[in-house]
């Protein structure tokens, strides 16, 4: 009777108009990154490489959503290259598991975990008090080296935040931006020069005619359709994470041309991760089987390599857009390379994360 069960819930779901943009545009978008790399590979014109650089210091490095997949990865891999690895995560239970499981493998790894819900900005701001309370604690630098934006969630029901945003918006994009802007001070203070990485999507490109008002950037517009329209919002959540990441990278070089922050945006393609986990179990086993078929799929330590690229490239790379692996960067979406857009969405973001701070103060 359950199997029953979850063949009609796959039935329903590929009636629906989310089916149709995960198994045809996103499918579509992820071959045109690839078929970049491609083109280039043939006519001779090679995506730009980067080879990772070095410091003799012990950087800080912060993860969201370090505690399962793509972020957890990531975690593990910076780890063993000597950064001092700050893990961020909703549950309590997997951070400590995961801070286990790399001293584990790496004895010498340098780990604090905090328990934060990156949808809420209340719990997003006092994590940064309390990371920096850790610093003055730890006798550590008040600064912090690296920053990777990396928790995002794939919802398929509308669930508000405590502010009343969509979560999954919230998750993916303004917690992204409100945790990016909090920690900017710690990023400009670091000695040596400093990063802000952003995890985005192929999915981007799946996007056309986007709005940037205030109920769009914080899904509000969502809770009151009939049909909660998932992959709409979780393409449009990349595509804001994309914009973010190029006007922040424009932004600071209006105040400073060396370079000392920078900012880069990395797609990792395919991944096996369980992002999808609310997604009916049939509909899961056909996007792994399929995107394996085509030799698309990747997991969670292979895709982790783009990050590190992303994190690890010459300060030069500020506002670029890693994929596929080998230090490799390609165009994303022309929608997505519009300054015009880009300011839009940064000014109404700046509108509610003024919003946010004032109602937390």
């Amino acid at each position: 009777m359950m199997e029953v069960e979850k063949l009609k819930e796959a039935l329903r779901f590929i009636c629906s108009s989310d089916f149709l943009r995960m198994a045809l545009f996103w499918n579509l978008a992820l071959l045109s990154s690839y078929f970049q790399l491609l083109k280039r590979r043939i006519f001779g014109s090679k995506p730009t490489s980067f080879s990772s650089s070095s410091s003799s210091h012990r950087p800080i490095c912060v993860i969201t959503g370090a505690t399962s997949g793509l972020g957890k990865a990531t975690a593990f891999a910076l780890s063993r290259k000597g950064f001092y690895i700050v893990l961020v995560g909703r549950s309590s239970h997997l951070l400590s598991k995961t801070l286990a499981e790399i001293k584990k493998q790496n004895k010498d790894a340098q780990l604090k975990a905090f328990e934060v819900d990156i949808s809420s900005f209340q719990s997003v701001s006092k994590f940064r008090n309390s990371l920096e309370q850790w610093l003055l604690d730890s006798d550590l630098h008040s600064s912090i080296q690296l920053l990777v934006n990396n928790a995002g969630i794939l919802a398929t029901s509308s669930r508000p935040t405590i502010e009343g945003f969509d979560r999954m918006m919230a998750t993916n994009y303004m917690g992204a931006f409100s945790l990016t802007k909090l920690l900017l001070p710690l990023l400009r203070n670091s000695p040596v020069p400093s990063r802000v990485v952003n995890v985005t999507s192929f999915t981007h490109r799946s996007v056309f005619s986007p709005r940037f008002d205030k109920d769009s950037v914080t899904g509000v517009y969502s809770s009151e359709s009939k049909h909660y329209p998932c992959a709409s919002i979780y393409q449009y959540s990349k595509l804001c994470l994309l914009l973010f990441s190029y006007e922040l990278h424009r932004q600071l070089r209006l105040t400073d041309d060396s370079h000392h922050v920078s900012v880069a945006a990395v797609d990792p393609g395919a991944v096996k991760t369980n992002i999808m986990h609310e997604l009916p179990s049939y509909i899961q086993a056909l996007a792994f089987y399929s995107l394996k078929i085509l030799r698309l799929m990747q997991s969670s330590e292979e895709a982790a390599e783009s990050v590190i690229d992303a994190a690890l490239a010459p300060p030069e790379v500020s506002g670029k857009y890693f994929f596929g692996g080998y230090g490799r960067t390609i165009e994303s979406s022309e929608i997505s390379r519009d300054p015009k857009l880009a300011k839009e969405l940064w000014d109404t973001s700046c509108l509610i994360f003024d919003e946010l701070h004032q109602n937390h103060t």
